[in-house]
């Protein structure tokens, strides 16, 4: 489907050629219709699949639309780098539009971002725990937040920011249209869905999630004491010239960096504990 055909004002859609689109991706053609109807929305897709633009492209038409004024949309994301994705994308497909927006996250400058929210910046974009501290510390004008989105939730769940979701929520007003976004729909997700549109919201599915092609993936059952022998083992064996690790704790990626380094490996870690300028 071309944007052209969404019913899109003028401006978001000069927008949107700026950035050389011309048909919407899959998930645009279903979100964005939904979004402008002003109906709370759980979508799922893959990365890749043009989502962010599926959500920003509505919010972007409703506000320049809307005759209200100041802060009318906040999208949560679950880290800096993602929360400054979408606000490049509402910069670009914006531009025409004069809606403005802030990236509100840790380790940025804080007197900024409130001097932006106090000035009634149209669209905050931020990370859950920066984005509580700034409520908690001072005092904004949310009343006209007419649009929540929750992106990557099933992320922000893992990564146990759903207090802070849930606080920052009692803060707006009840009156809004939620959409959430995530790469899987569990069972925690639908009750979190339910839960922040009060039961009533729209179902989307775009696509499987499956490795790339071309990507071999293979898995090891193998007890937690096993797990750093075997992969000290691996990377003998397979000669990696560069590899990620995960760990769950910052122990673990602590300790396995100190033992491949005793057998000559460059190696680097990163986690919480170190500061955002180390990482």
């Amino acid at each position: 489907m071309l944007f052209k055909e969404l019913n899109l004002c003028e401006e978001v859609l000069n927008g949107i050629g700026d950035m050389g689109f011309d048909s919407a991706t899959e998930i645009q053609e279903k979100a964005i219709p939904i979004a402008l109807d002003s109906k709370n929305l759980l979508g799922t897709s893959y990365t890749g699949s043009g989502k962010t633009a599926a959500f920003v492209i509505p919010i972007l038409h409703k506000l320049f639309t809307s005759k209200k004024k100041g802060i009318q949309a906040l999208v949560l994301a679950p880290t800096r780098e993602l929360a400054q994705q979408i606000d490049e994308q509402f910069f670009s497909l914006g531009y025409h539009t004069g809606i403005s927006s802030v990236c509100v996250y840790g380790g940025s400058d804080w007197s900024q971002q409130e001097k932006a929210m106090k000035a009634g910046v149209n669209v905050i974009v931020a990370t859950p725990g920066r984005m509580l501290d700034q409520m908690k510390i001072t005092s904004y004008d949310f009343s006209n937040i007419d649009v929540l989105v929750l992106d990557e939730a099933d992320r922000m769940l893992d990564m146990g920011f759903l207090p802070d979701v849930r606080s920052i929520i009692n803060r707006i007003p009840k009156k809004r249209q939620t959409l959430l976004f995530s790469a899987t729909v569990t069972q925690r997700i639908e009750k979190i869905a339910k839960e922040f549109t009060e039961g009533s919201f729209e179902r989307i599915k775009v696509g499987q999630i499956a490795p790339a092609k071309g990507i071999k993936q293979v898995y090891y059952k193998v007890g937690d004491r096993q797990k750093q022998p075997l992969l000290l083992q691996l990377y003998e064996e397979q000669k990696w010239h560069s590899a990620i690790v995960f760990a769950s704790t910052k122990r673990g990626v602590d300790s396995l960096g100190r033992s491949l380094q005793k057998k000559g490996v460059e190696v680097d870690s990163i986690h919480g504990d170190r500061s955002q300028k180390e990482r």
